[in-house]
């Protein structure tokens, strides 16, 4: 029998804990009291276990539980119940971190580009990648594409809607790709350069594969999917299914979910297709700290479980004026996205986004030569 082997955050009293592990190992599998279960077989090799226990700061404990591979089925949806179904709805309870057994990921999608694929598609083999987004929110179709064109003609590598254009009546999600994907092929044929367009793919289940099949036909090279917003197992069947191109996986709705970053950017989100994993990088809109960020990107780079490794991409408030900050933050393997920072330069957005690239490029070699000399 194979086992997975789930971290959880308690905040309860310490003469309360072991109880609380307890209850929280039998909730998260049987289901009852374990008085309750007479089958030998469920006893031993289904019912969860409690492996450890420790103090994790004031009023918190970190608690290790042995879950039953069997229990997943192997499916996206069943996966996530199991390690978080029921005692999701406990406050007091947060999802740390999954160790998942050799071999568990061959059952799922992965993502099909990462960080390799990602650079062999644009070209680009070394440098960080630059990602910028069409905003704001309210705008025709044909007024974000003279800014996605904009973009590509400062040498964006990926322009990406913002989250929040779906098929509304002011921007339609056809007249908007199309119109969109015409200005970064346009841009390509004047410049010679490849800037990928990243339509934000949002609804229900049948909405989502309409959008791949437009995508598809359109010859659009990226896509953005908010996974907890659509549904995890929903993403991951898109990704399978119907995408061929790269996946950007956006935060949106994450923090609802009271499960660690770096478990569902690094691990959950990669296990289920994406390719590159927003996040918002501290010091901005948001409030991430820097460990916080370091450890989200060491999970969405590290090897794990044989896939690909996703691309970082810190976002949320950033400004081009900290982009050696953030390059020396990350290192090389990292896509910096920058919307409104960009965009508060009004007529002059095309010197500002020639700016953010040469900025990268300069902090990048900047960077390449600092780690050269402390060698």
């Amino acid at each position: 029998m194979s086992w997975l082997n789930v971290r959880y955050r308690v905040r309860t009293r310490a003469e309360d804990i072991e109880s609380a592990a307890c209850a929280l190992a039998l909730e998260q599998s049987v289901e009852v009291p374990l008085d309750a279960v007479h089958d030998p077989f469920v006893r031993d090799h289904i019912a969860g276990r409690v492996v450890a226990i420790a103090q994790d700061g004031e009023g918190a404990f970190r608690v290790d539980i042995r879950l039953a591979v069997a229990t997943t089925g192997f499916d996206a949806a069943q996966t996530i119940n199991m390690l978080f179904g029921n005692s999701s709805l406990h406050d007091h309870v947060e999802l740390v971190d999954v160790d998942f057994p050799d071999g568990f990921a061959r059952h799922f999608a992965g993502p099909r580009f990462g960080i390799e694929g990602l650079r062999r598609i644009l070209g680009i083999p070394h440098r960080p990648l630059t990602c910028a987004a069409l905003k704001p929110q309210g705008l025709a179709p044909d007024a974000l594409a003279s800014v996605c064109r904009t973009f590509a003609l400062g040498g964006i590598d990926i322009v990406k809607d913002d989250h929040g254009l779906a098929d509304q009546a002011y921007s339609p999600f056809v007249a908007r790709v199309r119109a969109c994907q015409r200005a970064v092929e346009a841009t390509r044929r004047e410049t010679g350069r490849l800037t990928l367009y990243a339509p934000s793919l949002v609804g229900a289940p049948k909405t989502l594969r309409e959008q791949a099949r437009i995508v598809r036909d359109e010859g659009v090279g990226a896509v953005l999917v908010a996974p907890a917003l659509v549904g995890m197992p929903a993403f991951h069947e898109l990704v399978a299914d119907e995408l061929e191109v790269p996946v950007l996986a956006h935060p949106a709705y994450m923090g609802a979910a009271r499960v660690t970053p770096p478990l569902l950017l690094g691990k959950l989100f990669r296990l289920l297709g994406a390719d590159a994993a927003i996040f918002p990088h501290s010091g901005g809109r948001f409030a991430y700290s820097s460990a916080l960020c370091s450890e989200i990107a060491a999970a969405c780079r590290s090897s794990w479980q044989g896939l690909r490794p996703v691309m970082p991409v810190p976002a949320g408030g950033m400004t081009i004026e900290r982009v050696p900050e953030i390059v020396r933050f990350y290192g090389p393997d990292v896509m910096l996205l920058i919307g409104g920072s960009l965009l508060l330069a009004g007529d002059a957005l095309l010197a500002r986004t020639r700016d953010f690239v040469a900025g990268v490029e300069s902090a990048a070699a900047d960077n390449a030569r600092s780690v050269t000399e402390r060698a």
